[in-house]
This record gives structure tokens, sequence and C-alpha cells, in this order.
């Protein structure tokens, strides 16, 4: 009896791991043009098409910016976007980023903390990070207290400044391994 249970338990395990598999392969070929992965680094080019509009409706997705569940960010329009599963803004607000930007593209978010201090010495919370520009973090974070809502022009900073009820809704909504899509 416990040989056709361990064996039931594999077919199960099998299939089970087909089927991601294909579900992965399928959301990769189905994939928007352009909507690769970018590299790192100080010359980025665009991987997404920028958000004509961004800035007009606040409660429609960016044209562009994908599909299913993900934050959108636009780096010119100050903006970002909680797209869930069904492609319907639950959140927009504006932001005020650091002078260190990410390239435009698909992130995931790698790594999050409750509450540090950024490298301007402001102490921040709900840090979400997603990628790195020439050795500087680059994610989401609120400044805790009085501190300014912009980070120290003359330090590099890849801080997005939130406030802090933005930065508690993003940091419920995006856990390690959430989709950034970054548009110009």
């Amino acid at each position: 009896m416990a040989r056709s249970s361990s064996g039931f338990v594999f077919g199960l395990t099998a299939a089970a791991l087909a089927a991601v598999g294909f579900l992965g392969y399928r959301s990769y070929a189905t994939a928007p043009a352009g909507f690769a992965k970018p590299q790192a680094s100080a010359s980025p080019t665009a991987a997404v098409s920028p958000a004509p509009g961004a800035q007009r409706d606040p409660g429609v997705p960016p044209a562009a910016s994908g599909a299913g569940e993900r934050v959108v960010y636009a780096v010119r329009a100050g903006r970002v976007w909680l797209v869930d599963a069904r492609n319907k803004v639950t959140r927009s607000y504006p932001v005020t980023p650091g002078n260190v930007a990410p390239a435009p593209g698909v992130y995931r978010v790698t790594s999050r903390s409750n509450s540090v201090v950024a490298t301007d010495g402001t102490p921040i919370e709900h840090v979400v990070r997603f990628t790195s520009v020439d050795g500087v973090a680059v994610g989401f974070s609120a400044a805790v207290g009085n501190a300014p809502a912009a980070a120290d022009p003359g330090v590099r900073s890849g801080g997005i400044r939130e406030s802090r009820k933005d930065g508690i809704a993003l940091w419920e909504f995006a856990t390690i391994g959430a989709q950034i899509a970054v548009l110009p």
C-alpha cells in the first residue's frame, strides 16, 4: 500500500512540475516584445515603451507596462501604480526619485527591509529593493518622522521616496519576487 501511495505522490509531483513548466513557457512565449530583463548599467537601453499620458489618468495602468499583478514606476512622471492580477489599478501615487535611476525594463523585488538608514543618513522604512546601478541599490522607501521627503541631492541615492501611507501599501503589495515594470 505504501508503494502505491508513493507512486501516486510522485505522479502528482511530476504533473505539477510539467504544468508549471508549461505555464512558464507560455508566459515567456506570449510576453510583449521588449519585456526582457535589462542589464543594470550606467548606459541603459529602453526595454519598455514610454507611458504616454501616464499623468493624465492615474486610475489606469500606463500603456505597455505589461499585464497581471505588478508595480509600475514611471520615472519621468514620478508616479507608481499598484496593479492587481486583473490589470486593475488598486493604488496610484506620486513619488520623489533619488538621483540614480533604474533602466526601463522589468525587474523583480530582490530584498526588503522594515527599517534602515538611507545612504544620505535619513531613517527610512518599508524598503523594497529591485535592482542596483553601479553599486547603488534602487528601491522604494518612506522617510520616517520629520525627515525630508526627498533624498539629499548631494549623495548618490537610488531611493524612490514615497509617503509613509503609500510605503505601507507598497510593502504589503510587493513581496520578494514581485514584478516591477519601470518606464522612462
